[in-house]
């Protein structure tokens, strides 16, 4: 059987993102030695929540649902995770189970570190724990970040900036538009600014109305990141 390996955008994604770019050279080769390449279709569970840590991933391509199950059963979606990002090390670090689950959105291809290859890279690289050390004190900046525009911002501005957010990670640009490439609903949005799907449908007309997106199905068009800009800072 073949060995998967990856794709020139894949490698791309890998290697440009924001934490991995920064580790040394060595240390990127090293993880990269010890990754099992895995591509999945959409819909496949690839942790779940309650169950013990293996494994520590990187998004190579596609994209990833965090989400959670409320008290009425409901699944409810907390982030995407985009290509170039890692996630899992917490767990691996603590021990405890997994906090929540792990879906493909869409095709998918990730870079999986088994649990014990993780530890070895942390033994022979010290730089590895201090990044990621600077990568968990980033993410609780963020989180912060989050609480606080969910509790001081109108939801106008909230969505704004999550349509920035996603304009970042998975815009394709076409002229002086830029395609949102990430599939979503408006009930997935909804979830990720923490709002019903009818008051978000009725944000995006407004959006509309300004000249600032465009909404296809399933799709968001950005027509200026400017006027966004404008609107996530009222």
């Amino acid at each position: 059987m073949t060995t998967p390996v990856l794709t020139p955008e894949e490698r791309h994604h890998i290697e440009t993102g924001s934490w991995y770019a920064k580790l040394s050279p060595a240390l990127r080769q090293d993880i990269l030695n010890r990754t099992i390449i895995r591509r999945y279709p959409d819909g496949v569970q690839v942790a779940t929540r309650g169950a013990p840590p293996v494994d520590w991933v990187g998004v190579a391509s596609g994209a990833v649902r965090v989400s959670s199950v409320s008290m009425s059963g409901k699944q409810i979606t907390l982030t995407y995770v985009e290509p170039g990002t890692w996630f899992g090390d917490i767990a691996l670090f603590d021990g405890l189970p997994r906090t929540h689950d792990a879906t493909t959105h869409g095709p998918t291809t990730l870079l999986i570190v088994r649990k014990h290859d993780f530890f070895d890279l942390l033994s022979r690289h010290a730089e590895l724990a201090e990044a990621l050390l600077r990568l968990n004190c980033r993410r609780m900046r963020l989180m912060f970040a989050s609480f606080e525009d969910l509790n001081t911002k109108p939801l106008a501005a909230r969505l704004a900036k999550q349509v920035l957010t996603l304009a970042r990670a998975y815009g394709v640009p076409h002229g002086e538009e830029t395609r949102i490439g990430l599939q979503l609903a408006q009930e997935d949005l909804a979830q990720l600014v923490g709002a019903s799907r009818q008051r978000v449908n009725q944000e995006l007309k407004g959006f509309e109305r300004e000249g600032a997106v465009r909404v296809e199905p399933t799709r968001l068009v950005v027509l200026s990141r400017d006027k966004l800009l404008a609107i996530s800072e009222r």
